[in-house]
């Protein structure tokens, strides 16, 4: 899936027929995160390379020239917060689920924390990266973790709707905001995943010992 949204990213940003794009999923769920299973079969250096490489993906989406709005219906846990809050914008409604696991089990999540950080401020990203209870979609948009807040049955239309109001505007003017604000939005955001992958290798060794 990442290296197809690898692809698909490239494809957009060099394709002028392109203006804006939405990410949204089938239900139940906009993303539950990695997939176990997937992860299971790797060893721990296997699997930190794994989430370093999820990480580039969605970290990119910061520097395409492109507008990318999620549309976050059902829930988003773990790597899908990560996902979602790649994006520029988000689209939610009241009764989503948002929700990072990785804390009770023991482990920091290994990216994507500069760029919650970055929505929320770093004490609201700490309470939901320590995860002792998930964030409903209310919440979330009052944080600021959400940009619109709309019904469920309602999410992607809203999200291609504000990714078509985007498109409306002058495109140079357009990738000229996004790459004005890119430092202040995503200039950590290497660093800080480098970072947090280390301390998810240590804390995934410890769990093994």
């Amino acid at each position: 899936l990442m290296a197809a949204f690898d692809s698909a990213f490239a494809q957009i940003d060099h394709d002028d027929g392109v203006a804006g794009a939405v990410i949204s999923a089938v239900a139940p769920g906009f993303c539950a995160g990695s997939d176990l299973k997937e992860l299971a079969t790797m060893n721990i250096a296997q699997m930190c390379h794994h989430e370093a490489e999820t990480a580039r993906v969605v970290r990119a989406i910061g520097y395409l020239e492109k507008p990318v709005v999620a549309a976050v219906g059902g829930f988003a846990l773990g790597g899908g917060v990560g996902l979602a809050v790649g994006c520029d914008l988000i689209v939610t409604h009241p009764e989503c689920r948002w929700h990072m696991p990785e804390v009770p089990n023991g482990w920091l999540p290994p990216w994507a924390l500069a760029s919650l950080s970055a929505r929320i401020g770093p004490v609201a990203a700490r309470r939901l990266v320590w995860a002792s209870e998930p964030v409903m979609g209310t919440e979330a948009y009052h944080l600021g973790l959400a940009d619109y807040l709309v019904p469920q049955s309602d999410v992607e239309n809203e999200a291609i709707a504000v990714a078509e109001r985007l498109a409306k505007l002058p495109r140079v003017a357009v990738a000229s905001t996004k790459r004005f604000f890119a430092a202040s939005v995503n200039g950590g955001a290497e660093a800080s995943d480098m970072l947090a992958n280390r301390v998810f290798t240590e804390n995934c060794h410890d769990d093994a010992s």
